[in-house]
Parts: structure tokens; sequence; C-alpha cells
């Protein structure tokens, strides 16, 4: 994560697609590791767009940010939030970077964003507006284990998505219906 890239793409840093043979496939993912104890969450990335892709972007604050999670009320979901929720720091109170975890259908939304206000003096209320300034990616869970990465072999599985199993109807497991 601390590697500068400028203005480069990850395509710069991946070997070309010429280069696999057909019947290899690259997955991207993110694996979130909680040391010293664990739980390790694995997920897969998909929809990625990065920071220099979006068009009209100022600075980015370096300011800790300010967490939105929503849709995971269920019992897995509620886990699946602490375990991204604790990658943060404890935002100061006059923070204007917000980071959102939005869980549709299981697919979990990642926008980073600056808080703009609209008021007028005679306005009771303010209108907030989200001003996006990426990355933006979407994440899609696919395991826990109670372990880190160290002790990927002995730990024991917490969840895993069972994608072949068939059900009488959509499944959804972040959020209670």
């Amino acid at each position: 994560m601390g590697r500068s890239r400028g203005s480069q793409g990850y395509d710069h840093y991946l070997p070309r697609p010429s280069s696999f043979p057909p019947q290899d496939v690259c997955k991207v993912g993110l694996i979130v590791s909680h040391l010293p104890f664990g739980p390790t969450a694995y997920f897969t990335l998909c929809n990625v767009v990065m920071r220099h892709d979006i068009p009209d972007l100022g600075t980015m604050s370096e300011a800790k940010p300010h967490l939105i999670t929503h849709g995971f009320s269920s019992r897995l979901g509620k886990r699946v939030s602490d375990i991204l929720r604790y990658l943060f720091p404890v935002p100061k109170d006059d923070s204007h970077r917000v980071i959102t975890f939005a869980n549709q259908d299981d697919y979990i939304s990642f926008r980073c964003s600056l808080p703009g206000t609209t008021c007028t003096r005679r306005q009771t209320t303010a209108t907030w507006k989200l001003t996006e300034v990426g990355p933006r990616f979407e994440l899609k869970l696919y395991m826990i284990r109670l372990g880190t990465l160290e002790q990927e072999a002995t730990a024991d599985v917490e969840w895993r998505w069972h994608p072949y199993t068939n059900t009488a109807r959509k499944r959804v497991f972040l959020t209670a219906e």
C-alpha cells in the first residue's frame, strides 16, 4: 500500500495478458489480516476505478476519515463491518474526509469522498453533498479465517461463501431480511 505509483496505472506493473497461457486466470483480491490474533478476511475486487481515472479531482486530504457503514445488519454483516472499521484510526471531530462501505446484495461498495455543504444564512438545516475523490471499488467476501496469514494452514474457517450451493432463492449473507 505504501508504494507511490505516480501517474502510472496498475497495468504498468502487471504482465501483459498475451504472456499467459489461455487456461490461466489471474484473480485480483484483497486480504485483511488483523494482527496479532486475527481474523483474516478474504475479498475479491471488482469494478475498480483508480483515483487518477476519475476526471477533475483535486488533492486528497490525508486526514483520518470518518466511516459510514450501511447495510450490514446480519450477524456476519456486523462482523465484516467490524473487520473493515478497525482498519482505520479514530478520526478527529473536524476531519472532512468520509469513507463509505455500503453493502448491497453482498457486494460492498467502497467510496472515498469529501463533504461539501450548500446552505444559506436563512436555512436552518444544511444540505450535504459528497464529492467523490476516489478510488472506488466493490468487494465480495468469500472467506473469514479465525487466525492470521501466518496461521493460514491451521486456522479454522469461520465463514466461507459457497457459490454453487443449490438454493430456492438468492441468499444474501451480510444483511438480515
